[in-house]
């Protein structure tokens, strides 16, 4: 008689997620798997579905294949001690490049069209034109030209901003000036008067918006963050915004979340505050690539977003 195959079990474990619509998305999208949330003293899983899991969760499934993070980041799990031989792996777009596109070119087009000076005129009852920018004065820099950096950079470029790049690597993006090494990091700075960071935080990229970056950006700088709040000095910011050298900000990811109230960031003037929103997690779109990555891994194909280690991306 044919001994029947063990069916291939997959376990969830995301912080803060509801379980119930992921799971009824992963079972409709793999129904052959056996597919439960994680509970201590569960069974050895195949694959895992995670979102910040606990240290204990990464402890006792070893043998584990692999870690589908089902956030952009990865900064968080790759400081955890992961299962050895577990390949984390980071969902390609998943329907956030274009969220991440529309919440920075509505950053940079309301700071380049002065709309919080309009809206002031509002409350104030007061009608008034402000004398037209030019383009060419406003180059947006770019740090970070990954799935939604390169996405970002080609969005601003349909705004006729000019757009400088930088990335670790040389990359090519139509459109974008790029720049590229630690070589290269300050004349792209001193190019750019908006500065937009979609840098993953690793070591070398904590706080590398400090008081000596926005000084080398163009007077009148403008800084948005929608990658991680560790990247930021938050006091540097305060103080060059202070000395009249930035203008403002757009910070949607800080040190702290959610971010305390008495911070100054909340009351500041010149800084825009969102919750963590600029590029919000798509449900079915990241169960339809997490199911297709590990259709291909069973059949021993080599799958995108497999994060190195070492480079923490």
């Amino acid at each position: 008689m044919a001994l029947r195959s063990r069916a291939m079990k997959i376990t969830f474990c995301c912080t803060d997620t509801k379980a119930e619509p992921w799971l009824q998305g992963l079972r409709a999208a793999l129904p052959q798997a056996d597919i439960t949330v994680w509970q201590s003293g569960a069974p050895l899983a195949d694959y895992a579905v995670v979102w910040a899991p606990p240290q204990q969760f990464l402890d006792e499934q070893q043998g584990i294949q692999a870690l589908f993070n089902i956030g952009a980041g990865v900064d968080g799990l790759l400081q955890r001690r992961l299962p050895a031989g577990a390949r984390v792996v980071r969902l390609d777009d998943a329907g956030m490049a274009v969220q991440m596109a529309e919440y920075v070119c509505h950053a940079v087009i309301r700071h380049f069209r002065e709309f919080d000076g309009y809206e002031a005129d509002r409350q104030a009852g007061r009608w008034a034109y402000r004398k037209p920018r030019l383009r060419q004065d406003f180059a947006v820099g770019v740090m970070g030209l990954g799935v939604l950096g390169e996405r970002v950079a080609r969005a601003l470029a349909q705004f006729e901003f000019p757009v400088n790049g930088w990335s670790r690597s040389p990359k090519a993006v139509a459109g974008v000036r790029a720049f590229s090494g630690a070589g290269q990091f300050n004349n792209f700075l001193a190019a750019s008067r908006v500065l937009v960071n979609l840098l993953p935080l690793t070591p070398d990229t904590a706080n590398i918006i400090n008081r000596d970056t926005l000084s080398r950006l163009q007077p009148g700088a403008y800084v948005i963050n929608v990658a991680r709040g560790a990247h930021l000095v938050d006091d540097d910011l305060l103080a060059l915004i202070a000395s009249g050298h930035v203008a403002g900000a757009t910070l949607d990811v800080f040190r702290t979340e959610p971010l305390p109230a008495a911070h100054p960031f909340w009351q500041h003037p010149n800084i825009t505050v969102t919750p963590h929103t600029s590029a919000r997690t798509l449900r079915d779109e990241s169960i339809a690539q997490i199911a297709r990555k590990i259709t291909a891994l069973q059949r021993g194909e080599a799958i995108a977003g497999v994060v190195e280690p070492a480079r923490g991306y």
